[in-house]
This record gives structure tokens, C-alpha cells and sequence, in this order.
């Protein structure tokens, strides 16, 4: 971690969605050097699953030297955005830094993503970054070193973020023009009966028990690409569990696509599934949920390997 220099020291930083994880962790950093922080977030009382609310936040970011000023703000809200500025100009007598960082984002394809979570994520990622900075610039122009901070994903179109969604040779071409005949590595075709990834399964058929299928209810497929090229399924839902080549006995819950080398390294412990999803390698289709408990049968063959 960077060593703090004291340059923040009296600055106020509004921070929207620092209640909690990367928001929060900006906040403490710029504590460290003294600053004051406006803690612009919704979570006000304990929330069920999440950690931290504004006020805990308060107090961890007074703790570290800083000044905190709490604000109940929902990035759609202007209201709420309006009030939450105003506070800040009035306790700190202006705003130097915005750090746009409340956002959401929900990592299904197109067919799966409900409009409710389109609408959710235009409002908080793209409504709520022009508002709050609409509503902050007044004031930070007042400042002598102002700065505004956009948290986002590459603002490029590099195939690692993209591929999965465009053409092969055409990066603005929607998947919808996609087929098996001009790029057959997503053709159902299953010709890797022996070899590396028919061994990764007689591992996996070897760890299979009634207590993995009971906690993980699930039904995988792998549409695999590559050298070893082929369809293969894990059933984690009925019995004691099955998995083999070919498709699954029932409808998978689950589909995975990816290149079978990637496939055995993620078996291997040597490469992450959220980096692969991240970086493109792995494309997931179903319930999100159920495909992150995955991760736990990988964790018990990659000894066994």
C-alpha cells in the first residue's frame, strides 16, 4: 500500500457509496491523511448480509484522523444528493475531491438480465454519476485543486472485456449474429472422450457424495473449446451426484463456456474463475449463484490433482 504523504490533509472528499468495500477503503486512506469525508451512501441501519453502515463508517474513518459527515444518499436521489452537498459546503465550507464509486452490476447475459436490473444499473452507474458530479461541480470550482474521480470498467474496447459479447472480427457486432458455421467452437459437438479433461472427470466422480449434491443443488454443463473440445456435465442435484461427457440428464441449471485448457486450469487451482469470467476466458449462462458454488468442488479435486 501507498504511504500516506499528508497531502489530503484538510480537503473534503465527497464519496459516494463509501459505507462499505472499495468506497469505504478510499475514504480510510484519505482519513489517514487527515481529510474530511462526506460518507454519501444508503445504508443507514445494519443491513442482513452486508457489512457497515454510514455511522460505522463515521467512526472508523474519525478513528483513522479524519473528519466524517454521514449522509443517507441514494445516487438516484437528487434530493437527497442536494441535501447530502449542502451538509458538506456547510460543516466543511466547500467540496475539493468526488469520487464517483457507488455503482451496481448484475454479471448475466443479455437474455438473462431482467429490465429491473438494466434500469437499476443506468440509474446508479450512468443517472447517478452525472447527477452527483452536476450537483458537486459548483463546488469544485470553488476549490483551488479540484478533482473528480469515475470509478468504471476499461473505457476501451479490448477483446479481453468484449469478445464474448461481438463478433470475432467485427467489435461492434452484437452476439445475436453469431453461428456454428463461422465459429464452431460454440457447436455442441463432443470429441474428448479420452485425454486430459476425461481424466479431470474421472477425479471429479471420485469426490462425488450425497453431502455435495445436498448442499449445492445444481446441474452443470461445460461447453468446452480448444484441444479437447467437447460438451461434459457435472449433476450436483439428484442422487448422489453424476458427471460424464455429453449432455447432462436434466436441464442444466448452469452453463459454462470456455477453452478446455482454462477448464483444467481452473480445476487446478491455477487460475480463478472470477478472473476468468472477468477477463473474458469464461462465459456463464443460468444462476449466478449456483456457478460461484462451484468453487467449492474445485477446492476439493485440486489436491487430488
Amino acid at each position: 500500500m501507498l504511504q500516506n504523504t499528508g497531502k489530503l490533509a484538510g480537503y473534503t472528499i465527497f464519496i459516494t457509496g463509501a459505507s462499505r468495500g472499495i468506497g469505504k477503503a478510499i475514504a480510510l486512506k484519505a482519513a489517514r491523511d487527515g481529510a474530511n469525508v462526506v460518507i454519501a451512501a444508503k445504508t443507514a441501519d445494519p443491513h442482513p448480509k452486508l457489512p457497515g453502515t454510514i455511522y460505522t463508517a463515521a467512526a472508523e474513518i474519525e478513528a483513522a484522523g479524519g473528519k466524517a459527515l454521514p449522509c443517507i444518499v441514494d445516487v438516484r436521489d437528487e434530493k437527497q444528493i442536494n441535501n447530502a452537498v449542502g451538509k458538506a459546503v456547510e460543516k466543511f465550507g466547500g467540496i475539493d475531491i468526488l469520487v464517483n464509486n457507488a455503482s451496481a452490476i448484475n454479471l448475466t447475459g443479455t437474455l438473462e438480465t431482467p429490465m429491473k436490473k438494466v434500469d437499476l444499473m443506468l440509474g446508479i452507474n450512468l443517472r447517478g454519476t452525472y447527477l452527483t458530479s452536476k450537483l458537486c461541480i459548483p463546488h469544485l470550482l470553488k476549490s483551488k485543486n479540484p478533482h473528480i474521480l469515475n470509478l468504471s470498467p476499461p473505457l476501451n474496447l479490448n477483446p479481453i472485456w468484449f469478445k464474448n459479447h461481438t463478433g470475432e472480427h467485427h467489435p461492434l457486432l452484437p452476439d445475436f449474429f453469431l453461428d456454428q458455421n463461422t465459429f464452431p467452437f460454440i457447436s455442441k459437438h463432443n470429441s474428448a472422450a479420452t485425454g486430459p479433461v476425461s481424466d479431470l472427470f474421472n477425479t471429479i466422480r471420485g469426490i462425488l457424495s450425497p453431502d455435495i449434491v445436498k448442499t449445492t443443488q445444481g446441474v452443470y454443463r461445460f461447453d468446452l473449446s480448444g484441444d479437447h473440445a467437447g460438451v461434459w456435465y457435472i449433476d450436483l442435484k439428484n442422487d448422489a451426484g453424476s458427471a460424464g461427457s455429453g449432455e447432462p440428464p436434466v436441464k442444466a441449471d448452469v452453463v459454462m463456456t470456455l477453452d478446455s485448457s482454462d477448464f483444467i486450469k481452473m480445476f487446478e487451482g491455477k487460475l480463478k474463475p472470477t478472473m476468468a469470467f472477468m477477463s473474458g476466458k469464461l462465459k456463464i449462462k443460468g444462476d449466478m449463484g449456483l456457478a460461484m458454488k462451484l468453487d467449492k468442488m474445485m477446492g476439493m479435486i485440486t489436491p487430488k490433482l
